[in-house]
């Protein structure tokens, strides 16, 4: 199994903190965003190779990272060739382009590199692998109606598949939100290239996707426990840095 950490934003509403310097490599607590992500994918004994796509204006800080890292499994820097927000190939674009590149055949973990949470993803992959060969996404309960409506809210049933899904709506039905947590089986990957084939399809709204994907086949949802930081703003970033891994 390969795990793709997403690093190739350019983290526009964070500026100008990320106009010259990549989110995922931010600090929290001392700590770069994406360390902690490798923390949970080190552990994922499946895992063979960590792959983490960026872009030309940030590779080589990513580089310099790369340099000072202490890891045990492999890793490796992609550059997607965009150069700024204008040309940015988008989450799901990104995926696309790494696995057409990388050839990628295995089954494939996928995270935002700006997600902050406390759940194992030892936890995630167990419920994954009793799915079978059905793609998983992680949710989180982020508690109420209001706060949800600056995700892709999702419905599930009670055997966690996946019944309802919206992209920031005004009303959401429900508390749960997509995290960017993505569990896809090898033999279903090719459906990224079908998806993107309708040129009226957006790049950079995974949930989109995965609203679409959902009415090709059983798509199910793992809820994480504890805390969950999207750092997407000033907001999100500032509460981070106060509240996260401070027990």
């Amino acid at each position: 199994m390969k795990a793709l950490i997403l690093a190739a934003g350019y983290a526009t509403r964070l500026y100008p903190i990320t106009k010259e310097y990549p989110k995922p490599l931010l600090a929290v607590n001392n700590k770069a965003i994406i360390d902690y992500i490798l923390d949970k994918l080190q552990k994922i004994n499946e895992i063979d190779e960590i792959l983490v796509v960026t872009n030309s204006k940030f590779i080589s800080q990513f580089r310099k990272w790369r340099k000072s890292l202490q890891i045990q499994k492999p890793l490796r820097l992609i550059d997607d060739l965009t150069k700024d927000n204008a040309s940015r190939l988008g989450a799901i674009g990104d995926m696309d382009f790494v696995i057409n590149k990388k050839s990628i055949k295995d089954d494939l973990l996928v995270i935002g590199g700006d997600n902050l949470f406390d759940g194992e993803l030892n936890d995630f992959m167990s419920f994954a692998k009793s799915k079978l060969s059905h793609p998983v996404i992680g949710a989180y309960d982020i508690g109420n109606k209001l706060n949800a409506r600056k995700y892709g809210v999702i419905k599930l049933d009670k055997k966690n598949r996946v019944i309802d899904f919206k992209e920031k709506p005004r009303n959401p039905n429900s508390t749960l939100v997509a995290m960017c947590v993505y569990y896809f089986p090898r033999t279903r990957l090719k459906l990224i290239k079908e998806y993107l084939s309708d040129e009226d399809k957006k790049y950079d709204a995974t949930g989109l996707y995965i609203d679409w994907l959902r009415k090709q086949l059983a798509v199910y949802g793992f809820v994480f426990e504890g805390r969950w930081y999207d750092i997407g703003d000033h907001k999100f970033y500032d509460e981070a840095k106060r509240r996260f891994v401070k027990q």
